[in-house]
């Protein structure tokens, strides 16, 4: 029986008389590359919030890492590891040192921080880098970089959101070289992304619309249910039937 490092069952989130999360229920396995795909405005912000711990649903229930999402959001926190499309580095701080500010976020002591960045950089090839600042590094380098340091702790699952926006397509394609070499080592990989080329990367895809899942599959299976040549032609024909997509 796999493994899940998300369960979960009737998520609702509203905000006042808007309901942002409509009823999802969704299951994500160990070492799954999960694309969760939607809109402008479709919920998927709002529900990643809530998987990572930093905002309670209205009501449902669920689990990420194993910790529940109504209960134990600061246990979920530390499990698990967050990259954004801004690479949530610190630009005026050189790369050994980004990596001892989120080591130390995340609760590893100086010993671990230190075996962390020297393993992490020999298999960036980025040894030589190590005082440089993330200011002057190359968008590519940022990227993995952010990467890395979002898997310093060794967490269960990451969440990607929007990682490669405003990234060249070679750099992209390479970036997600990075990803499934974590998810071969069991890491479970939850990205967003407006890119439908990526969706294709994915073992799984969930589209939201108006705050539901509308599918939820692998990208053939989703292609061969819409009659679509590829997931954009999925994607334009799922979105578009919600206000959101309108």
């Amino acid at each position: 029986m796999e493994e899940k490092t998300v369960m979960i069952r009737n998520l609702v989130k509203k905000f006042g008389s808007f309901t942002a999360v409509d009823n999802i229920s969704f299951e994500v396995s160990r070492g799954e590359i999960f694309g969760f795909l939607g809109a402008n405005g479709a919920g998927k912000t709002t529900a990643m919030r809530i998987l990572c711990g930093l905002s309670k649903p209205t009501s449902g229930e669920g689990t990420v890492a194993g910790f529940s999402i109504n209960s134990e959001q600061e246990q979920i926190k530390r499990h698990i590891g967050y990259m954004s499309q801004k690479f949530s580095l610190y630009p005026d701080l050189k790369v050994w040192e980004n990596f001892e500010l989120f080591g130390g976020i995340y609760g590893l002591n100086d010993k671990e921080i230190r075996i962390k960045t020297d393993s992490m950089l020999k298999a960036l090839s980025l040894e030589d880098a190590r005082n440089m600042y993330v200011r002057d590094m190359p968008l590519g380098w940022k990227q993995k970089l952010a990467f890395s340091i979002a898997m310093v702790h060794d967490p269960e699952i990451v969440f990607l959101d929007e990682p490669t926006g405003g990234v060249d397509p070679v750099t992209r394609r390479n970036f997600w070289e990075t990803i499934y070499d974590a998810a071969s080592k069991g890491v479970t990989v939850f990205v967003t992304t407006h890119y439908m080329d990526e969706a294709e990367y994915c073992d799984r895809v969930s589209i939201m619309v108006d705050g539901r899942i509308e599918a939820l599959g692998s990208p053939a299976e989703l292609k061969e249910a819409y009659g679509a040549a590829d997931m954009d032609g999925v994607f334009t024909r799922i979105a578009g039937r919600g206000a959101a997509g309108q």
